[in-house]
């Protein structure tokens, strides 16, 4: 009876370790430098012109890729070369992860960035970062498409302002991330590295 007793005892003992394995094994997953917001939006789907070589793209040319999107100007004063800045201090950080990343930089000022005003701007940046070109009815497509706000006032005087987010989708076009401060480089190429590992 004590035998049977016992080998009871360990058999009980060991399916609660195995339980308890279990559950640490579902528990929360580590948490995220940026939001998470897997599922919330559509899959990336755009059609602009590529500066760097003036080709029509898609968002078929970037799969296989991690792809960060960031809406913005090319005379944008401070904030759009600090978060540029910030993304190309990512992928330097990233190594040679750096090439299953792209950075899409899409203008919201199609009239003064022009494809040769674009493709220097974006390369200043990094060679993982490509300036996007499009109508003004793609652009609005996009950008509503992401819940980004931006105007274009031509008079009295010329005034751009835009919603300053970058948005990260996994490989397979899946919105994953969005970052509305990009100043923890360090946390945002963690989170990077981790959708780029298929987390």
């Amino acid at each position: 009876m004590r035998m049977k007793g016992l080998a009871a005892s360990l058999g009980v003992a060991a399916m609660l370790g195995a339980a308890l394995f279990f559950l640490a094994a579902c528990g929360p997953t580590k948490p995220w430098h940026a939001t998470d917001i897997t599922g919330a939006m559509p899959d990336l789907t755009f059609h602009m012109v590529r500066a760097s070589d003036g080709l029509a793209v898609s968002q078929e040319d970037y799969r296989g890729r991690v792809v960060l999107v960031y809406f913005g100007y090319t005379h944008c004063p401070d904030v759009c070369p600090a978060t540029l800045a910030n993304l190309s201090d990512v992928l330097k950080r990233l190594g040679r992860d750096a090439e299953k990343v792209r950075v899409l930089f899409v203008t919201v000022d199609p009239d003064r960035d022009t494809l040769d005003v674009l493709k220097p701007y974006a390369q200043a940046f990094g060679p993982e970062v490509d300036g996007l070109r499009g109508s003004a009815a793609q652009i609005a497509d996009v950008a509503r498409r992401y819940r980004i706000a931006y105007t274009v006032k031509k008079s009295p005087n010329y005034e751009v302002t835009h919603t300053s987010a970058v948005f990260v989708f996994d490989d397979r076009g899946r919105v994953r991330l969005i970052a509305t401060d990009t100043n923890d480089t360090p946390g945002l190429t963690e989170d990077v590295r981790r959708v780029t590992a298929g987390e």
